[in-house]
Order: structure tokens, then C-alpha cells, then sequence
């Protein structure tokens, strides 16, 4: 089933990328329109309310583990702190190997963690997640998409711009 979000957000999808349905612990998933030999790159956003102490690189070797339990030959390629002791972020891109349709393919997943402020508790921080995975072949070809939506996305308080 999929998930909410604990904050809103907006955000605007790159041209000709196209939203599809949700899938578990997902709460919103898009596809881009040119498959790469049957496996059409996407962005993910999920998200939650961690621990109030825990810091965006424990979440980011969380997901790196959980990737571990499908996936071969997982490698953290880059990894970086952003943002501000208010707003901490944290990037990084991942690198692995798994089955897709009938074939191992190699795959390079980009995440992003940003912390926004919990709209019910302004104490607490709620945690939003963007992934872009491809193949490692169309990753070049997709990156600036992700970017230039990772760009767009912001906490949605209702206003219209």
C-alpha cells in the first residue's frame, strides 16, 4: 500500500517524465518516458518521522543496508552533507547490481534526505526522501532530470504560487 507523506510538498516533474502508481512505502513514483532495454528509470518520494536525534547519514547507511538485502555489489560512490543545522540534507549516489525482468543488470540509484519541519510539532523534523534509480547505462542521461526536480521540491502549504 502506498504511503503518505508527514508533511505536504510540491514539486514539478521534469518534462515528458510521467507519474504512476504508488507502490508499498512509496508515496509517489514517476517513470521516465524512454526505457533502457525494459527498465524505465524513476524517482521515488517517501518519508517519515525519524528519531529526533538521528542524523541524515544514519538514514542514508539504512538505506544502503536495505538495498544489501536484494542487491549485489552495493557501493556508496559519493556521498554528501548539505543543507544547515535546521535543515540538515544529505545526497548520495549508490551503485548495484540486481535482476530486472529475466537479467542482472547494473543499476546507480541518487538519494536525497531532506529534513523539513514536522507542521503539527515544529520541534520534530519529518524526514522526505528522493531517489532516482536507472541503469548504469542511462544514468548520465536522467541525472539532470532528478536534479531539476529535486530543485522544485518544496513544503506545500496550501497557498498557490
Amino acid at each position: 500500500m502506498p504511503t503518505t507523506l508527514p508533511v505536504p510538498i510540491a514539486f514539478t516533474l521534469p518534462t515528458g517524465w510521467r507519474p504512476v502508481p504508488a507502490f508499498p512505502d512509496v508515496a509517489y513514483a514517476a517513470v521516465h518516458p524512454r526505457p533502457d532495454a525494459g527498465f524505465a528509470a524513476n524517482i521515488t518520494v517517501d518519508g517519515g518521522l525519524p528519531k529526533e536525534d538521528v542524523m541524515p547519514a544514519e538514514l542514508a547507511d539504512a538505506s544502503v543496508e536495505r538495498l544489501r538485502e536484494f542487491a549485489d555489489s552495493v557501493v556508496v560512490t559519493h556521498r554528501q552533507e548539505l543543507g544547515s543545522a535546521d535543515a540538515p540534507a544529505l545526497a548520495q549516489r549508490v551503485t548495484f547490481s540486481a535482476v530486472a525482468g529475466d537479467d542482472r543488470r547494473d543499476f546507480v540509484q541518487s538519494q536525497v534526505y531532506l529534513f523539513l519541519p514536522d507542521g503539527e510539532d515544529p520541534r520534530r523534523r519529518a524526514l522526505v526522501r528522493l531517489a532516482l534509480t536507472s541503469t548504469a547505462d542511462q544514468y548520465e542521461s536522467v541525472l539532470e532530470d532528478f536534479q531539476d526536480f529535486v530543485r522544485t521540491v518544496r513544503p506545500d502549504d496550501g497557498a498557490e504560487d
